[in-house]
């Protein structure tokens, strides 16, 4: 009866599906309640412990390979969506960059068009105050000119012997008619 006792021991840590546990052993003849029998037996078949510890052992060792499989599958899949994270916050932050440059870009092109605009503005209204001081002062140095010189208008008349003039005069306030008949030498 006890030689089924020590298998089923054994069966129930290897059936264990909880994964590796390194705080439970097996229970061995030296730490189980010393019986007259159970010396007996395991003094008689030691493969029998021996088998039993390597079966253990295995099962450990293969439950320890799972788990650091699972562990380094889950480590890979956590650096691919870190990664992918990562990646998707750099393109948010070009994105966002990127409007932050075309929102400025827009603001400066507006501020040069308006300050182009106000220098267009002055320069053209300096520019119409110039214009006006001009002809203000060609206007008086024309009236000036006429009246102090005098503007003469007339109309000539050429025939085969004479010349025939008839001139106005105008200085001041009065015009002056000019007429005359001017005799031309003829050579023969």
């Amino acid at each position: 009866m006890e030689e089924e006792q020590q298998p089923k021991d054994v069966s129930a840590l290897t059936n264990n599906d909880s994964g590796p546990q390194e705080g439970i052993m097996p229970t061995t003849p030296s730490s189980a309640p010393t019986t007259p029998g159970k010396e007996a037996e395991s003094q008689e078949n030691p493969k029998l412990f021996d088998k039993d510890t390597a079966v253990v052992k295995i099962q450990a060792w293969w439950r320890g390979t799972l788990v650091r499989r699972s562990l380094l599958h889950a480590a890979l899949s956590a650096w691919v969506i870190q990664g992918w994270w990562r990646l998707m916050l750099a393109r948010a932050a070009e994105k966002r960059r990127q409007g932050l440059l075309d929102v400025f870009q827009q603001e400066e092109w507006a501020a040069v068009k308006l300050q182009s605009w106000v220098r267009m503005w002055r320069v053209r209204r300096c520019y119409c105050r110039v214009l006006s001081a001009v002809r203000v002062i060609q206007a008086h140095w024309r009236c000036h000119t006429c009246v102090s010189q005098g503007l003469i208008k007339g109309q000539y008349q050429a025939t085969s012997g004479q010349l025939h003039l008839e001139l106005e005069i105008l200085q001041g306030s009065r015009p002056c008619y000019v007429s005359e008949c001017i005799p031309l030498p003829i050579k023969q």
